[in-house]
């Protein structure tokens, strides 16, 4: 593993973050807590943005403070200090202790952790290139070749390219005896160019619209090439202008992986978070159509429908080692063969639900409570492929790469549009065509799923944007898909 070559902590400077994460637990305990954890995060954040083959922007900053959460009775308490000291860290233990206190005056029934072995461990995400040794001028390089040549392209108004690098330190240390250090280094990537013609926009974003980020260095930029995908990104930019509108009806819709990833996101991840079915949460993203009498009974989709939660994927962007509560990473079944069989859980509503804990509660920070989030989410391959699919669709629409989605509180009725579609007919692409959308309801939709591609077309795709919470967390959640066919689906808005 290469040296990180920055100024984080050493391994006796890390021994000094598990102590202010001591200190922490210890101040909340002392204060009356009957449980508490701290997590020292130590993050580093770069970003480059270049527009029409000029940068437009560098930065480049560090956080670095300790959360401590603390438990009475039926409530939490959570406070955070950006001074990293031992003061600091035990007077934050006790303010937590203080809010769980205020908190615990309301009735409820007390909470409850599900068993997690204390664990004692140091975990650090696989990569082969620390993107924060990678010379400045490289970077920039990338951004800003990539956003000329796609400037250059006629028609094409604006051309926009990031590149994105996350690299954070975790202490955690809990009251029943885990201390665990991890390591986790993200890097991604996105560009798109917009065409203007006399009466429109249309615009073309690679690798994925929104940027796509993965668990590890440098070789990820590397990998997606930017420049070199650059003049075809825009000159498909350009197509669109003059493009036929996407048909209307009923039709066959398959999506290629990117889509199905924010199609899984929205219809699937945030539905199966436990504490907004259990009522528990409901900001930015409302509540659930799903109850928790119906696990292991609702038919979700088709048979050909299986979703794992699984946090041990090797580069994707939910991996880890363990969640903010000490939890280990790993693969739980969601969806098996169509059957809603699994949830997104923390140790608390685990406990309450009667499941065991499946590691999924992470925080934007130091200062931001833990609470329930997407892992890598997705589906597990099927056998078909693309190129069958295609040739197995009557009359459909292949769409590609999200332009917008709406989905109501429940999770249940959405639409869709995406940024380029080719109409299908007798097993053939016959034409490009622009303004695709599709809606539907969603276990309707699942349940439509009747041909999904392989191993050989599966990814797992970064959702860098999930937000979640008041005050709002961003979240970073991989979701693995291949593309798939819908049958009979509502396409185009006059269906």
């Amino acid at each position: 593993m290469p040296d990180p070559g920055r100024t984080t902590p050493t391994r006796q400077a890390g021994d000094e973050m598990f102590d202010h994460a001591r200190a922490a637990v210890q101040g909340a305990l002392d204060a009356g807590a009957t449980y508490a954890d701290a997590r020292v995060v130590i993050r580093r954040h770069e970003s480059l943005q270049a527009q029409n083959g000029a940068l437009e922007a560098v930065r480049n900053d560090v956080e670095a403070g300790v959360g401590v959460r603390a438990l009475i009775g039926s409530s939490w308490g959570f406070a955070a200090s950006s001074e990293l000291t031992d003061k600091a860290a035990k007077a934050a233990g006790a303010e937590a202790t203080a809010t769980a206190k205020a908190s615990d005056r309301v009735p409820g029934s007390g909470l409850h952790l599900a068993d997690v072995p204390a664990a004692e461990d140091r975990y650090t995400t696989p990569f082969h290139e620390d993107p924060f040794t990678v010379p400045l001028d490289d970077k920039v390089e990338v951004v800003v070749s990539a956003t000329r040549t796609m400037h250059e392209v006629e028609g094409v108004l604006v051309a926009t390219a990031q590149l994105m690098f996350w690299d954070t330190d975790k202490w955690f240390v809990s009251s029943q005896g885990h201390r665990i250090h991890q390591r986790i280094v993200e890097t991604g990537c996105g560009m798109d160019a917009t065409a203007v013609g006399e009466q429109e926009t249309q615009r073309r974003s690679y690798p994925q619209s929104f940027g796509h980020v993965e668990t590890g260095g440098y070789e990820v930029i590397r990998r997606f090439d930017l420049p070199g995908n650059a003049q075809a990104t825009a000159e498909e930019a350009v197509q669109l202008l003059s493009a036929d509108q996407c048909p209307s009806g009923a039709l066959d819709v398959i999506l290629e992986s990117s889509q199905l990833a924010l199609q899984i996101h929205e219809s699937v991840g945030h539905a199966i978070e436990l504490d907004r079915i259990l009522g528990w949460e409901a900001a930015f993203a409302g509540t659930s159509f799903l109850e928790l009498e119906q696990l292991g009974r609702l038919r979700y989709g088709s048979e050909l429908m299986n979703i794992t939660a699984d946090a041990t994927i090797p580069g994707a962007l939910s991996t880890f080692g363990y969640d903010d509560e000490g939890t280990p990473a790993q693969c739980v079944d969601i969806v098996k063969e169509g059957t809603w069989v699994g949830v997104l859980s923390g140790r608390d509503s685990a406990h309450l639900a009667g499941l065991p804990p499946g590691g999924m509660v992470r925080a934007d920070g130091f200062n931001r409570i833990p609470m329930v989030r997407m892992t890598n989410v997705g589906l597990t391959p099927g056998e078909s492929s693309m190129e069958e699919i295609v040739a197995e669709t009557k009359h459909g629409v292949v769409m590609a790469t999200n332009r917008s989605w709406s989905i109501d509180d429940k999770r249940l009725n959405f639409q869709f549009g995406c940024e380029i579609g080719w109409e299908v007919r007798d097993g053939k692409r016959v034409r490009m065509v622009k303004n695709p959308t599709y809606t539907g309801i969603t276990p309707r939709f699942w349940g439509s799923m009747d041909m999904l591609a392989g191993g050989d077309e599966w990814f797992p795709w970064g959702v860098p944007n999930c937000g979640k919470g008041q005050p709002m967390q961003v979240g970073h959640t991989g979701h693995p898909a291949a593309p798939a066919r819908f049958r009979d689906v509502r396409v185009g808005v006059k269906a």
